[in-house]
């Protein structure tokens, strides 16, 4: 039973008169019912009648408050409801008879077949009356029943499903409305659902295209797996249909409330053949709550999702820290204006700088830092050997002093799939960000610090996906370096809800956790699988390009090291890499000095070649940098 709030407000007051309306019609029908042989009711149950009604009124509401039935419009009551109202009728009628049978306030009994018939109306009446109401809130009104607008295919006939069509009734300006829905479970097969048939499974998407021809398809299941998604966009395609689908389940749960603008085109990630990583981020981000948190590099792709994710939680103060002015006022307009998210603090400040950095560090003294600043293009960074130590390595173990320094709690570190086995200066200077990170993790035991590993991020700046997108538009070619390349990819949320949940993942200290990306995905499948969702033919419209791997890029990343074997944790989606034989910390300390000292002389001259073979040979003699 549902506490009850007794702070009534002008609507539940009004349903609570009508009620009793209704409470007072169902027994006055219940005496007339019992004698309507003769037509009149004897004058001493006329007595009877006159002298309890008020007393079963009130009697039958205050129960019907108790159970909750006034917490919501008439019009929004469900099957749940419907469920509270026939115990609140049964409760409250039982009463009534108790009452009469054993403390006999009148002089005459209630007849059993009127407790009966009122329980029986009282039901009707005032189930009847929500449904109602809800049943003419809905109607369609005249505009909808005019035209019927473009016929839509609704692929799901579950709860998502429903509130697409519920959505389009409500929403006749739309001009849509829905013929029939897909679903894979063969019981429904059939079924009418709000009016519309189940016409088939998705294994049948294409005879029933051909027989329904739609004029649009939507794919409303949230959860739906990317293989089943795949399956119809491609029999879509062929037949010129355009289709929308739903937000992920995670998207859901980050979006506004009115379903007909969620419904959004089919993106590439829809059709990466493996199921979303969702995670109760309430749960598993439950340590953030009422802590100052700095995010760096917070106007990044990955930054600012961890904002919008970390803001959800509720932290006592988020820092978004970054050096690119633009992308931080974007993010701390996002935060506050759109997200109405205030207990921010956007600071312009550059990690590589470490007076500003401790500076920073001491005023806010966070708990927790995610340190995602970071320079990532792989190949700029190979023209520019000095800037991605600096910012890569340099800077994150600045930002580790610092934070340790100020007493923060846990230091997260981004990390990538290019700092294993490294062939190019972007990688290896992650490598070392990593080696920083677990060397700090020696020098401040106070301080928890882990790294996150993880391979490449759909949508982010500099990706393949709006690098294919763009390409696409201009009419191709799409450029793909090698017909066998592979990569690992997984979606920003997904990608940032990992790492809060890895945050608070302890296995030992100076961990570095590797997220599980899934199977690789083939560059050139990822590449055709585009064009087909822009509504062309590969090679036929869109031509696709080799180019060739580029200086140290590799067909295939890895996640793990030669020296490196996994380990499980308590997150089923995140892995623990395990070296064979640990670095040792005063080694890094000494490489990272005479790295520094090279770079202030600004001589790059073999520099590139230098740091790839220390990150491929950790441990080997640091006295051969010059």
């Amino acid at each position: 039973m549902r506490r009850p709030d007794f702070h009534l407000r002008r609507y539940q007051l009004m349903q609570m008169a009508g009620d009793a309306v209704l409470v007072a019609i169902a027994y006055f029908l219940a005496f007339q019912l019992r004698f309507i042989d003769d037509w009149t009711i004897p004058e001493r149950y006329v007595d009877l009648l006159v002298k309890s009604i008020g007393f079963v009124i009130v009697g039958k509401v205050v129960i019907f408050f108790l159970f909750g039935l006034y917490q919501k419009w008439w019009r929004f009551v469900g099957g749940r409801d419907i469920s509270r109202i026939i115990q609140a009728v049964s409760v409250s009628s039982l009463l009534l008879i108790v009452v009469f049978t054993v403390a006999q306030p009148y002089a005459d009994g209630l007849p059993r077949s009127v407790a009966v018939t009122d329980f029986l109306l009282t039901l009707f009446l005032i189930a009847g009356a929500r449904l109602g109401t809800r049943l003419f809130k809905e109607r369609p009104n005249k505009g909808y029943r005019i035209a019927r607008g473009r016929e839509v295919l609704v692929v799901g006939a579950g709860s998502g499903g429903q509130m697409v069509v519920r959505e389009l009734r409500l929403n006749p300006h739309l001009g849509e409305t829905a013929i029939g829905f897909v679903d894979d479970n063969k019981d429904m097969r059939g079924m009418r659902i709000q009016g519309i048939s189940v016409l088939g499974t998705t294994d049948e998407i294409e005879t029933i295209l051909d027989e329904t021809e739609p004029d649009e398809v939507i794919i409303a299941i949230p959860s739906a797996p990317g293989t089943l998604r795949a399956r119809v966009v491609a029999a879509c395609r062929e037949r010129q249909i355009r289709v929308r689908t739903l937000p992920t389940v995670f998207e859901l749960l980050r979006g506004g409330v009115q379903l007909s603008q969620q419904l959004r085109e089919v993106q590439v990630e829809d059709v990466l053949g493996r199921e979303p990583v969702v995670v109760e981020l309430a749960r598993v981000g439950a340590y953030l709550e009422d802590q100052v948190v700095m995010v760096t590099g917070a106007g990044g792709s990955i930054g600012k999702e961890l904002c919008r994710q970390i803001a959800l939680v509720g932290p006592k103060l988020l820092v978004m820290l970054d050096h690119a002015e633009d992308n931080l006022f974007q993010i701390e307009r996002e935060m506050v204006a759109e997200r109405h998210f205030s207990r921010v603090e956007a600071v312009l400040a550059d990690c590589k700088e470490t007076e500003r950095m401790f500076e920073v560090m001491q005023r806010f003294k966070p708990n927790i830092v995610f340190h995602a600043a970071a320079y990532k293009h792989v190949p700029l960074m190979e023209s520019n050997p000095l800037e991605a130590l600096r910012n890569n390595s340099f800077a994150t173990r600045i930002t580790a002093d610092c934070a340790a320094a100020a007493g923060a709690e846990r230091f997260v570190l981004i990390s990538t799939d290019k700092a294993v086995n490294p062939q190019t200066v972007m990688g290896a200077s992650k490598a070392m960000a990593e080696w920083a990170v677990s060397a700090a993790d020696e020098r401040h035991p106070a301080t928890r610090f882990v790294s996150v590993r993880f391979g490449n991020v759909l949508g982010s700046s500099g990706s393949v996906v709006p690098i294919f997108k763009r390409q696409i538009e201009q009419g191709g070619p799409v450029t793909v370096t090698h017909p066998d390349m592979t990569r690992f990819f997984m979606t920003i949320p997904e990608a940032v809800q990992l790492v809060i949940r890895a945050g608070d993942t302890g296995v030992s200290r100076g961990d570095v956790f590797v997220l599980d990306m899934g199977e690789p995905v083939k560059i050139t499948d990822l590449a055709e699988n585009m064009i087909k969702l822009a509504g062309r033919e590969p090679e036929l419209d869109i031509a696709i390009e080799f180019t060739g791997p580029r200086p140290g890029e590799k067909l295939h990343e890895e996640l793990f090291g030669p020296d490196e074997r996994p380990q499980p944790t308590a997150s089923k989606r995140i892995m623990r890499a395990v070296r064979e034989k640990p670095i040792d910390p005063d080694w890094v300390v000494e490489t990272l000095d005479r790295l520094e000292t090279v770079v202030h002389t600004g001589d790059e001259s073999n520099l590139a070649e230098t740091i790839v073979a220390l990150a491929a040979d950790p441990g080997s003699d640091p006295i051969r940098i010059t």
